[in-house]
Formats: C-alpha cells, sequence, structure tokens
C-alpha cells in the first residue's frame, strides 16, 4: 500500500475517519484522487481530498448524483404547489401520451416505475447531452413494461421527463430552477451546466484499471446491447455509449443533462444535503418537514429490472437506508458510476458527499460502505 497525503480537515472526534479515508485513497489508486465531506446538523465536520491533481475545489463528473439534485428541484416545486406527484406527465406535455404512456404519473417516473428507460434504436452521445432532445425521442416510445408493474433503473433519461415537466409547468429548465434556488444562494459546487469560466477546475474522469482476464470476465458477464440493461445505460447505440468519455465531453457538462450530466465535488454534494435537510448558516432547511417525509419515503424495492438488487428508491432518490443498515429507515441520497456518493441521515443528521476521478471496472464500490460507516460511527458516538 503506497503512501498518500491526505489534505484537509476533520473536527474533534472524527480522526477515525480520516484515517479510513488514508486507507481508501492508498488502496483505491490513490494517484487518481477523492474527496470527502460530511456534516452533521449543519455543521462540517469532514473535509478532505488527496490525490494528483486533486484540491479541495476540484471538480469532476458525478454521473447519477447529478439526479439527486434534480429531483431536490422536483420536491421544491412540488412543496410549492406547481408540481404534483400523481398527475399524469401527458398533462403538462400532451405528447407523451403516445404509444401507452398517457396514465404514467411523475411520481411513476421519480421512482423508476414508469417502463420509459431509453429508446429503440439507441440514442447518441450527442443526443444524451440535451434533456430536450432525450424527451422529444421518448415521447413517442412505447414504454419497456407495463407502467407500474415494475420498476427499473432509467439511468440516462428518467430526469429528462422530471425536466421536460417542469419546463412546461413553469416555462424555465429544471438546470436555471436548480442554480437560482439551490445552486447560489448556498454557493455550492454542484453544477447543473459548468461554466466555460470554471472549466479550469474541472479534472478528467478516468477509466477503470483491470487486468485482461478481469475485463474478459466482466464483459462475459453484461447483459447484451438490446436488452433491458443495454437500453438503460446507452449500450443500444451505434457506437455504445462511453461512459468514461461523456462526462469528459464539454457539451456534456455544459448543458448538465438532469440524469447524468453534473459536474460537483464532495463539498458540493454534501453541502446541498446539509441545506436541503438540516438547514446551514442559521438558515431553515428547504424541505418542509412534509416534503422530506414524502420524498424521503420508500417507494420501490424488491428486484430492480435493470439493477437487481443494487436498486431501491424512494421519490427522486436511491433508499441510503437499504443500501447502508446502520443508516435511518429514510435516509436517502444518490450515488454515480464513476464511484461518487452522497446521501442525507434526517436521523443522526449526517449529509456526505465523496467523489473519486476513476471508475471501477465493474461498477463496484466498496469503500462507500467503510467511509459512511466510519462517519457515522464518529456521528453518533455510544
Amino acid at each position: 500500500m503506497s503512501k498518500i497525503d491526505v489534505h484537509g480537515m476533520v473536527a474533534d472526534g472524527f480522526e477515525a475517519v480520516r484515517d479510513e479515508f488514508a486507507a481508501v485513497v492508498a488502496e483505491e489508486d490513490g494517484e487518481s484522487g477523492a474527496q470527502l465531506a460530511t456534516y452533521v446538523h449543519g455543521r462540517k465536520v469532514v473535509d478532505l481530498w488527496a490525490g494528483d491533481e486533486v484540491s479541495a475545489d476540484t471538480l469532476t463528473g458525478v454521473y447519477s448524483s447529478t439526479k439527486g439534485a434534480a429531483a431536490l428541484v422536483a420536491a421544491l416545486l412540488v412543496q410549492d404547489g406547481v408540481l404534483a406527484l400523481d398527475q399524469a406527465v401527458a398533462h403538462s406535455w400532451p405528447e407523451f401520451a403516445a404509444a401507452g404512456k398517457d396514465r404514467i404519473t411523475l411520481r411513476d417516473v421519480l421512482t423508476h416505475r414508469s417502463g420509459v428507460i431509453g429508446v429503440e434504436g439507441g440514442l447518441t452521445a450527442d443526443e444524451l447531452a440535451d434533456d430536450q432532445v432525450i424527451a422529444a425521442r421518448l415521447s413517442g416510445q412505447r414504454p419497456f413494461w407495463r407502467p407500474g408493474s415494475a420498476y427499473g433503473y432509467g439511468g440516462f433519461v428518467a430526469f429528462a421527463i422530471v425536466g421536460e415537466v417542469v419546463r412546461r409547468a413553469t416555462g424555465r429548465s429544471l438546470q436555471d430552477i436548480f442554480e437560482e434556488r439551490v445552486r447560489e444562494p448556498y454557493a455550492l459546487d454542484l453544477y447543473l451546466g459548468l461554466p466555460e469560466a470554471l472549466e479550469g477546475r474541472y479534472r478528467d474522469v478516468l477509466p477503470g484499471l483491470a487486468d485482461a482476464d478481469e475485463l474478459a470476465a466482466f464483459w462475459a458477464s453484461v447483459p447484451g446491447p438490446h436488452s433491458l440493461l443495454g437500453v438503460a445505460y446507452g449500450l443500444n447505440s451505434t457506437p455504445p455509449l462511453d461512459q468514461v468519455a461523456f462526462a469528459n465531453t464539454r457539451r456534456v457538462r455544459a448543458l448538465g443533462q438532469a440524469s447524468a450530466g453534473g459536474v460537483g465535488n464532495a463539498r458540493g454534494l454534501a453541502g446541498m444535503y446539509a441545506a436541503a435537510v438540516f438547514g446551514v448558516d442559521g438558515r431553515a432547511p428547504l424541505l418542509k418537514p412534509d416534503t422530506l417525509g414524502e420524498f424521503a419515503q420508500l417507494h420501490s424495492a424488491g428486484a430492480d429490472l435493470i439493477r437487481g438488487g443494487q436498486g431501491s428508491y424512494t421519490l427522486g432518490f436511491e433508499a441510503k437506508g437499504l443500501r447502508y443498515p446502520f443508516l435511518s429507515a429514510n435516509a436517502f441520497g444518490h450515488n454515480g458510476s464513476a464511484g461518487s456518493e452522497s446521501f442525507a441521515d434526517p436521523v443522526s443528521g449526517i449529509a456526505f458527499g465523496y467523489t473519486r476521478r476513476r471508475f471501477s471496472f465493474n461498477w463496484s464500490y466498496p469503500e462507500h460502505d467503510r467511509l459512511a460507516a466510519a462517519v457515522h460511527h464518529a456521528a453518533t458516538p455510544s
């Protein structure tokens, strides 16, 4: 295990979190870098970073951790009475009713129960960069299963549907509302549309490391391009979507598509959940108790048609209380393909953000369990 310099701070009582983070970055190719930030009841208690070319404010692609930011916008608009969870998507977007989608509700989309996970023939990387283009392609697509009968993760397209509902209801983009109501007021380093002026702080996501035998065994186990997983992850396009290249494309970062196009760092992710659930700097939480209770409530559990046992969802978020049993039942958040993780636990007061620059070749990130457990243990001493 190589020695990796860890920078930053931890509050008293959180020294073991620093030790665990140091061990993780040393074992997980520390040269590529990682960041970890945590708030407890609105107070920052962990702010760490390590690795070559990684500083406190380095930005990188957070992939599906973006969905947490988009879901927060949906929650705020539901709280305002602008969106209704059980209203059909087609109420505000009539074209979406085509091909058996007339009864799909916003709640169905947010809980991955719509069956609309992609399009036959695939979406190119250029199309997947733009939520409005995705929405136009999805409007005529028949669901891949009967809506409401099962659930499956729409990795790259689900929040394009949410975004189109937001646009039709408000006349504004989901990205603009996030900027105005969440990112800018709290000065968060989490962007759904990275300004060109900040490009110098972006560092590319790196491909996973594996030997030839490991890669061969992995790809032999991956379903085909026209399977449900293939459709959901853009493998049915020509050429198949390259996830590593996706976030490293300026067009993707500039548009900040709401399912996987966000750019940020650990501070930004943790700060967003702290502001949403607990409040920071003396301000009230963004989400009122009733809104928080509904969006943190478990909606879809059991067998995810796309992700298998990995998928359990609240409204728009992953159910982190099932992912990490030491958290409370209504903990929620979202991770991302390159290894980011973020969540809030309303009971323990934890708001957690973690980013790394290198993919795991098989999308496995066991350090999430170790870091989340270390943070929880420090935040809830016996």
